[in-house]
Parts: C-alpha cells; structure tokens; sequence
C-alpha cells in the first residue's frame, strides 16, 4: 500500500489546518492510500528551538517521511507566511528530505490577501528541501472552514471541491510517478 504522510503545521491543536488534514488523509485512505497526520507541534520544543539535528526524537519522523511516497504540508498563514514552528521543523530535516515525493502544499489564512503565500513562502523552502515535484496547492481563508461544536469541520462548497480536484490530481501523481533512484539522484545534484 502506498504511504503518504501529512505534516500539520499548525502551534495550536485542535486547529482547522489539522480538521483539513484528516478530511484529505480519509479521502485518500478511500483511495487505497496508507496515510498518517504528523503534527509538529507535538515533537519537543527544545529539539525545535535549537535546532538539534541529531534528536533522536526526531527519528521516528524522519523515517516516515523517508517512508513516503507522497507528502502533503499543511499551515496556517501567520504574518504573510508559514508558521515558526514549521519552519523549526523543515530546517532540521536533512536537505534532501523531499526527494523523489510528490508533494501538496496547503494553507488557511485569515484574508484572501495572503492567497500567495504557498508560491512566495512556502514553496521556496520546499524546493530547498528537493521537492521537485510539488502540486499547485489549495489557500482556503478561515471562514471557508468552520469548526463545528462536536469538532469535525464544515468546509464550504468551493474549497471542499478545489480540495477534493487537488486531492485527485496528487492521487494520481503518486501512483504514476517513478522516482529517480536515490543513488543516481545524488549524483545529478
């Protein structure tokens, strides 16, 4: 079964970045796709701040991330970009930790004036980390994603659709895609 890790980036739980992220792993999970929600806030604030490369809690994350053949990254926009702490996480992946996965970037900001952010903010890091092979991604503004009382997240009509069309076109692309071996990817870049 093929894997696909989710990576939450949100600092608060429960959040509608993490509601996003399980509605996306469960249509992908109906897919055939074995998916798992990692959320950065939840790995040790001190290996975050400063920057420890080499905690061992942060093995487990780097395996499943190995692991993966599609990576979804998802976050809220905070003064016009992605947030401290998942920027503290993807600086302590090793800088090839993107190589060879097809990857689909998503952001929920509080104003359509941040629409950008995933091509201007995020993506940049990404393509850092060698994702080459990164989707368009989907914004969504905050009150296009409601919170319900028992939890779960309503999303409107538009957003669910434009996740669902991204959701399909990254589905296909992990099935489909064959990626350079390790090896020789090395030795091209």
């Amino acid at each position: 079964m093929t894997y696909v890790l989710a990576i939450a980036g949100s600092p608060s739980h429960p959040s509608r970045t993490y509601g996003l992220l399980e509605y996306a792993t469960k249509i992908l999970q109906t897919e055939g796709f074995e998916t798992e929600i990692i959320s950065v806030r939840d790995l040790p604030a001190e290996d975050l701040v400063f920057g420890r490369y080499d905690s061992p809690a942060l093995e487990p994350v780097k395996a499943k991330l190995e692991k993966a053949s599609g990576v979804i990254v998802a976050t809220p926009v905070y003064k016009a970009s992605y947030t401290g702490v998942l920027k503290a996480f993807l600086d302590l992946l090793p800088q090839r930790a993107l190589a060879g996965k097809i990857v689909l970037p998503l952001a929920i900001g509080g104003t359509l004036a941040h629409l950008l952010a995933i091509e201007y903010a995020l993506k940049p890091v990404l393509s850092e980390l060698r994702a080459r092979h990164l989707l368009g991604g989907v914004y969504a503004v905050d009150k296009q994603l409601q919170v319900q009382p028992d939890g779960s997240l309503q999303i409107e009509e538009e957003i669910d659709q434009r996740l669902k069309d991204a959701l399909s076109e990254f589905a296909q692309s992990v099935k489909t895609f064959h990626p350079v071996p390790q090896e020789l990817a090395r030795a091209v870049n």
